[in-house]
């Protein structure tokens, strides 16, 4: 498995411009809490907890991140339990409520990835290598936690890496 850095750094690659980068802080949670939601509703009950492909999901995502570093893992496992919280609550809803407000936070969120990817002039990771699912929530913590000052020794190695980030200016004509 390749380290936090080499995550991180692979994935920051495919952004480097600032706007892309703050459409991921929208269209990422909206990704994230639509698919929680979308996959809670099958479901299980095995004892007293919905054992539902979201809960499942969400565990190994939860383990993924664990093992990657125990400090972005704990960040993460309070994202994800939340989105898989609201999931799961949201499912409880009229078939109408869930599946338009899932569909429609999917649909939204991935539009504005797209809208971000445009303005990087770069594909999104995940066209590579799928695990970049996975990475993109773990990219907007980081990231959040690099704008507070968190972590400034991992932030300067994925930038020695890949370069710091930008906002591209379009060429002016004369």
């Amino acid at each position: 498995m390749r380290t936090l850095q080499e995550q991180l750094s692979k994935y920051a690659a495919y952004h480097r411009d600032r706007r892309n980068i703050a459409t991921h802080f929208v269209g990422i949670p909206m990704i994230v809490f639509g698919t929680a939601a979308i996959l809670a509703r099958p479901s299980v009950m095995l004892g007293s907890v919905p054992l539902s492909p979201s809960l499942l999901l969400t565990l190994g995502a939860v383990g993924f991140y664990l093992a990657l570093d125990l400090g972005y893992g704990i960040a993460m496992t309070g994202f994800m339990g939340l989105a898989l919280w609201t999931g799961v609550h949201l499912a409880a809803q009229s078939t109408a409520l869930w599946l338009t407000v899932s569909l429609g936070l999917l649909v939204a969120g991935w539009a504005i990835q797209f809208i971000g990817h445009a303005f990087e002039g770069k594909k999104p990771a995940f066209v590579d290598d799928l695990v970049g699912l996975l990475i993109g929530p773990l990219f907007i913590v980081a990231e959040a936690g690099f704008a507070c000052g968190l972590r400034n020794e991992l932030r300067e190695t994925i930038e020695e890496k890949v370069g710091p980030t930008h906002i591209r200016r379009a060429a002016v004509s004369s």
